[in-house]
């Protein structure tokens, strides 16, 4: 059935709109701040075979890596009316431990030979257990990183499987919190599930699934025609993350990106071997870098589905940083090495479109959990929170200061919601002057967050760019590297970009974080 232009735009915009709904739902509706705060969580629609037609706009990192989860849930079980798959293996589709994926089939009314449709989403929960509050522990292998769920039901024809709710909150820190950010999640799927319905009763079953075959059509084409605007040739580049914790240090990341014909192969041959620590990528998040690197460079929105992924090949060898095989440690592969990996896609492709790629950015997540006894509440408490820093300056400008960049899109925690839940105080909360890159257009600048414990817990930092700075390009400067202290009656010691420590109440936690690249010459 041929989908004309207009009609194409209306499913678009139907489509997108049911994702945000979901989202909307979600947010309103957990209980920790991380969620119902920082909005980190993301939301998306599948067609019959579990291709995706339409996102919100939430999170790249989740939402490139999602389709890999739904496929996983489809593969592992047949999806009956009223089941729900969950999931955060990062090994069966997953990202990292605290990232929990939920899949829903949709069945349309009187049809239950298969599903119509799937919806998704996935939230990173606070604490999901392993050896640290946050659950973003230095970790060595991923077994010390949390609990590990492979796709299951966790409803079973409209039912909740006890069973398996038992078990996942038997296995955090904070019980009642994830059982309300789980139903939460799906929360956000039965009005996927309903409004989907609606919109196929509503125009057709048969013209719906043609506007979601034609928009991923449509998405293929568009981004083919992006990459016929590239110059053809072999672009390569090398950048590095700085260590993974354990002692490995200067780990590189190499790309070669072949563009030809309206296609491109991206290929990651040379890049280290997986590592040690934590900082590994699986090939979900690696696939979901390259899917937003390639998106940046159209002129106008290409609305986001599995169409994007046709004219890209990616070559990821297994056994590497970007590929990673279990068990290997995965918590800052999703949040840190998905940052390195857009850094050096950015820096091969300015050789070929030097007038319209940006520095670097800051390039780091800037990963926080704390934990411990809340005193005062008489509970445990987990919190989770990633910060700000410098966007890379480009040709058309200065880059922004305090944004999140790149692979992250959350909010902040706003100082009275976190003061409010925890037993700390934001002692300072400002932008860091002068730390973007300098240049004819100067790279946005950091953030300083500091923090204060009221009682006695433990926090990790987890964060990038603390040894090498974001690049500059076309004579830029880079950007200033971030820095983490621990500040303890008068003295101030140095952490590093990856650490564990006890905090005292009065202690302070500072993170200043890294500014972005400059670009072109100070004239």
């Amino acid at each position: 059935m041929a989908v004309d232009a207009i009609t194409l735009a209306v499913f678009n915009n139907r489509l997108s709109a049911i994702a945000e709904e979901m989202g909307v739902t979600l947010c309103r509706s957990a209980f920790s701040a991380n969620i119902k705060e920082r909005r980190d969580f993301s939301c998306a629609l599948f067609d019959g075979a579990g291709e995706m037609v339409a996102q919100a706009a939430h999170i790249p990192v989740h939402l490139g890596s999602t389709p890999l989860s739904v496929r996983a849930a489809i593969a592992q079980m047949p999806l009956r009316p009223g089941d729900v798959v969950v999931l955060n293996d990062p090994y069966t589709g997953g990202t990292h431990l605290p990232d929990v994926t939920v899949v829903a089939p949709v069945y349309l009314p009187g049809a239950t030979a298969a599903p119509f449709g799937y919806v998704a989403d996935r939230a990173h929960h606070a604490d999901i257990g392993g050896s640290t509050p946050g659950s973003m522990a230095l970790a060595t292998e991923i077994y010390q990183e949390g609990f590990r769920l492979p796709p299951v039901r966790l409803v079973a024809r409209g039912r909740l499987v006890d069973d398996v709710l038992r078990l996942f909150l038997a296995n955090t820190r904070v019980a009642d919190e994830r059982r309300g950010d789980v139903l939460a999640q799906l929360a956000a799927l039965r009005v996927g599930i309903r409004r989907l319905r609606e919109l196929a009763a509503r125009a057709g079953r048969s013209a719906t699934d043609a506007a979601m075959a034609a928009l991923q059509t449509y998405s293929a084409r568009c981004m083919s025609a992006v990459l016929r605007r590239v110059p053809g040739g072999v672009y390569r580049a090398e950048d590095w993350m700085d260590d993974d914790g354990t002692g490995a240090t200067r780990i590189p990341i190499r790309v070669a990106i072949h563009i030809a014909g309206g296609r491109a192969l991206v290929d990651f041959s040379g890049t280290a071997p997986q590592v040690r620590g934590g900082i590994n990528a699986n090939y979900a998040v690696t696939l979901a870098a390259v899917l937003y690197t390639f998106q940046l460079l159209g002129d106008t929105e290409i609305p986001a589905n599995a169409g994007l992924l046709r004219p890209l090949r990616v070559v990821a060898p297994l056994g590497s940083l970007v590929n990673a095989e279990a068990p290997a440690a995965v918590a800052g592969g999703n949040v840190e090495t998905s940052q390195r990996i857009v850094d050096v896609l950015l820096k091969a492709l300015a050789r070929a479109l030097p007038g319209k790629i940006p520095a670097a950015s800051q390039g780091s997540m800037n990963n926080v959990t704390l934990g411990g006894i809340d005193p005062f509440r008489r509970r445990a408490f987990a919190y989770y929170e990633t910060i700000a820093g410098g966007a890379g300056a480009g040709p058309e400008g200065s880059g922004a200061a305090a944004v999140q960049t790149h692979m992250t899109n959350t909010l902040n925690t706003p100082v009275e919601a976190l003061e409010a839940a925890f037993p700390v105080r934001v002692a300072r909360y400002s932008v860091r002057p002068r730390s973007g890159g300098s240049g004819m257009h100067r790279g946005g600048d950091g953030i300083v967050r500091e923090i204060e414990a009221l009682a006695g817990m433990q926090a990790t930092i987890l964060s990038e760019r603390r040894r090498l700075r974001p690049y500059g390009l076309r004579g830029g400067g880079d950007g200033h590297a971030g820095q983490n202290q621990l500040i303890r009656a008068r003295q101030i010691d140095t952490l590093p970009g990856k650490a564990t420590c006890l905090l005292a109440a009065g202690d302070r936690l500072r993170i200043m974080t890294p500014g972005g690249g400059g670009w072109g010459r100070r004239r």
